[in-house]
């Protein structure tokens, strides 16, 4: 995949929706009721990158003050979606260690991967940061997942929704309707090509997780070097 054409006809396509109203408010973020769980392989950039990436989410702020954005703590980069969130899961009808046996079993020695946080893009619902790898062992790392998991036993649901060759971090999402339309897009398109910051991945994290990644609901339950 060419992470380039790939962001880049994602953004042309989403600003055409939001320039149409044509985009997704989702009213359950704030919701009580909502109760989508699951478990998730993810990355956790480096503080000074999240805080290059709060810098920008502050000036859309003074545009749409009534949108949804992800704190520090909740920004991350989703490697595996291991288990999607649905309603009514529960971590107990799992065995975790089989899970982080598995997930080891898949990783690979000194992968050195690189991440590039890099311009903006979008989706009918969220905004993006891109992200661009510097080799393709992220990708292999989640061929062997896919592999492992679908020869085993285990409850998963790896690319259901999609499959996953990215490493873009979502930091916005839709809750309202836009306030000011058009000063929103031309703040977007000034942060099209801002360099947000470059990092080592060091660790990767297993998660039991809500569909936003919100901290008070997120329960770490493995950490992996690599």
């Amino acid at each position: 995949m060419n992470l380039e054409e790939h962001y880049n006809k994602l953004y042309i396509e989403s600003m055409k929706k939001i320039m149409d109203d044509d985009y997704e408010v989702d009213k359950l973020i704030n919701s009580s009721l909502d109760n989508r769980f699951g478990i998730t392989l993810l990355i956790r950039p480096p503080d000074a990158v999240k805080n290059n990436i709060q810098k920008f989410l502050n000036n859309i702020k003074t545009v749409e003050p009534n949108q949804y954005y992800y704190k520090n703590s909740d920004i991350h980069i989703t490697v595996m979606s291991i288990i999607s969130c649905y309603e009514g899961f529960q971590l107990e009808r799992i065995d975790i260690s089989e899970y982080i046996d598995l997930i080891s079993k898949s990783l690979i020695e000194n992968p050195e991967i690189e991440i590039e946080f890099r311009g903006i893009t979008a989706s009918p619902s969220c905004l993006m940061i891109q992200g661009f790898m510097n080799n393709n062992f992220l990708n292999s790392i989640r061929n062997n997942l896919r592999n492992n998991f679908k020869n085993s036993n285990l409850q998963q649901s790896i690319d259901k929704r999609y499959a996953i060759e990215t490493a873009h971090t979502t930091v916005m999402r839709f809750q309202n309707k836009l306030n000011d339309k058009l000063q929103f897009l031309k703040l977007i398109e000034a942060y099209r090509s801002h360099h947000f910051g470059s990092f080592k991945v060091k660790n990767l994290e297993l998660v039991y997780n809500d569909w936003y990644q919100k901290e008070k609901l997120v329960k770490k339950l493995h950490e992996f070097s690599i």
